[in-house]
């Protein structure tokens, strides 16, 4: 079983994000993560791995070189391989080139399963995997809240508003999971020793054969504008005895006529 994890880095969110003079984030003034919901898809490998002996699994992402050290938890916690495309002609990027991007790199590798997060902090479009998967003219299946292999057919169970169903495909097969799945193990010591000396394999644009795919001059969008979240007002508590306090939040609520 060959299992690709499509893996980003992102700027950890726990600090303040800024941006360049042509309104694309300012990548070098926060450290890289993975981002956190491939983290998800990560462990959904790690466990297929865990019933299906022979498992090989590589991690895939499109990304500078310097942000290598934010990606290579990937390993420590249980990746065979990783493989990164990066290219100074990448900058400014968006989903189709992007998405062109990687799969065009998918096509070098070999997989019988693709996982990934549902989207990234950074840009929250959500379709990445699903363009990829139509790229590469196979299926594909989101918001997945378990995931087994069973006869080369992907089965993943996902909630929906109404309930739960189950989904199948055949392999080759693309797969978007969700945080159901649950979070990423800690690495063990071992692991992260290991993964400080191991560097991914590295592709440029040209070794894909996509010169001109992507980065900013072959971007179908652009950012106009960017300004900050109206900052929230505190949050009030309501305490005390409970008769007291229902009449305390019906105030509260007529008082702003969000209640008559």
């Amino acid at each position: 079983m060959r299992v690709v994890v499509l893996t980003k880095p992102v700027p950890d969110t726990s600090g303040d994000e800024s941006f360049e003079a042509d309104l694309t984030l300012d990548r070098a003034s926060l450290a890289p993560v993975i981002n956190p919901n491939d983290e998800y898809a990560l462990e959904a490998a790690l466990r297929l791995a865990e019933t299906m002996p022979g498992t090989e699994i590589t991690l895939l992402t499109m990304a500078p070189a310097e942000s290598w050290a934010g990606l290579s938890k990937g390993l420590a916690v249980g990746a065979n391989q990783a493989v990164m495309v990066t290219d100074p002609a990448l900058e400014g990027s968006c989903i189709v080139g992007t998405a062109n991007v990687l799969a065009a790199a998918l096509r070098k590798l070999e997989f019988d399963l693709i996982l990934a997060g549902t989207d990234t902090p950074d840009g929250r479009a959500g379709v990445v995997c699903s363009a990829v998967a139509a790229l590469l003219q196979i299926p594909f299946i989101s918001h997945a809240g378990s995931i087994d292999v069973r006869d080369d057919r992907v089965v993943v169970s996902r909630t929906r508003d109404d309930g739960h169903e189950t989904l199948d495909a055949p392999l080759p097969a693309v797969v978007a999971v969700t945080q159901q799945i649950g979070d990423l193990r800690y690495p063990n010591l071992r692991g992260i020793m290991a993964a400080r000396s191991r560097r991914p394999t590295s592709w440029s644009l040209a070794d894909l054969d996509v010169a001109g795919a992507a980065g900013g001059a072959a971007a179908t969008t652009a950012t106009l504008h960017v300004e900050p979240c109206e900052i929230r007002t505190p949050t009030r508590v309501v305490r005390g005895d409970a008769d007291a306090a229902v009449h305390e939040i019906v105030a509260f609520l007529a008082d702003r006529r969000l209640i008559p």
